[in-house]
């Protein structure tokens, strides 16, 4: 066993302070809101909560729960976060593959084809014409489709589909396979990291998906979850400032005890809880995925 020297040793000790400070910045914020939550709103006005509840209340969250919308919501969010990542997976990993391939056609033009509209957008008015057109308006699809294709994700799992070696695409075409049984019983396997890592992006950006709801839907039946619990953040901001209005003009004392404050806390948690849930079981995933997609042979 080699001996580490001082100047090893001083580096180590600097680097594991380095990363508890790093830990404690990054976690202390939700330990708070996770506080904040749970303790009573009139108290938490005074200031001074750090990551225990002074007094302790679940009326935060019966206020959030006690809106008719937000089971529906969360049903429709669910379901829409499965939907798209299934899809969206299915879509990359096809034109990934497709892309790859070193004798397609015009390969270069699709290539570019594609890099534009990352670059260059048409806007938020001709984006809502084309979804009226293809009747997206007030529709499931309207969270499904558009987040079908994402060139960046595509592009993660090409540069990844370059580290497999091409002599298993080539021994699998002398037994027989063809391109789809390749993509799917071959390549797919051998992709998990890298799938994982934008299944991850994908469900993340459909969970906290709120403006398609406010731009393109108005049934109430479809609205997305971050879309209820912001209108329930807007309504518990009217009360509290009906509250101070009503102090300062000296009218009858109306006593509001979520505030405006706590209901944002408890929303936090209850819109973070399953990302939080879910994100440890594909660290080990996201991590080799990033690092081998984003870098190129």
């Amino acid at each position: 066993m080699v001996k580490k020297t001082v100047g090893e040793k001083l580096f180590d000790l600097l680097n594991y302070i380095g990363m508890l400070m790093l830990c404690i910045v990054m976690i202390y914020p939700y330990l708070n809101q996770i506080a904040i939550s749970l303790n009573e709103g009139m108290d938490t006005s005074f200031g001074g909560i750090t990551i225990f509840p002074r007094k302790f209340t679940l009326e935060n969250y019966y206020a959030i729960f006690s809106n008719e919308s937000i089971m529906q919501s969360t049903v429709i969010t669910v379901i829409c976060v499965i939907l798209a990542t299934a899809v969206s997976l299915f879509v990359c990993v096809s034109s990934a593959y497709a892309l790859n391939e070193k004798n397609l056609p015009h390969k270069n033009f699709f290539i570019w084809f594609l890099i534009i509209p990352m670059y260059i957008s048409a806007g938020i008015i001709p984006t809502f014409f084309l979804f009226r057109y293809l009747k997206l308006l007030n529709n499931i699809l309207v969270y499904i489709i558009p987040a079908a294709f994402s060139f960046y994700n595509m592009l993660i799992i090409r540069t990844f589909l370059n580290s497999i070696p091409s002599s298993l695409e080539e021994a699998a075409l002398l037994d027989g396979a063809n391109e789809v049984q390749i993509l799917f019983k071959v390549i797919i396997p051998l992709c998990m990291p890298v799938l994982a890592t934008v299944a991850l992006w994908v469900s993340v950006g459909t969970w906290n998906n709120w403006t398609s709801t406010l731009m393109f839907v108005n049934k109430k039946g479809l609205y997305m979850l971050q879309y209820v619990i912001m209108q329930i953040i807007k309504q518990s901001e009217i009360v509290q400032k009906m509250v101070a209005d009503s102090a300062m003009t000296g009218g009858s004392v109306i006593t509001a005890r979520p505030t405006s404050e706590t209901i944002k806390a408890a929303a936090v948690i209850f819109s973070t809880v399953p990302i939080v849930m879910v994100y440890p079981f594909l660290q080990k995933y996201f991590v080799k995925g990033v690092t081998i997609g984003a870098v190129k042979e």
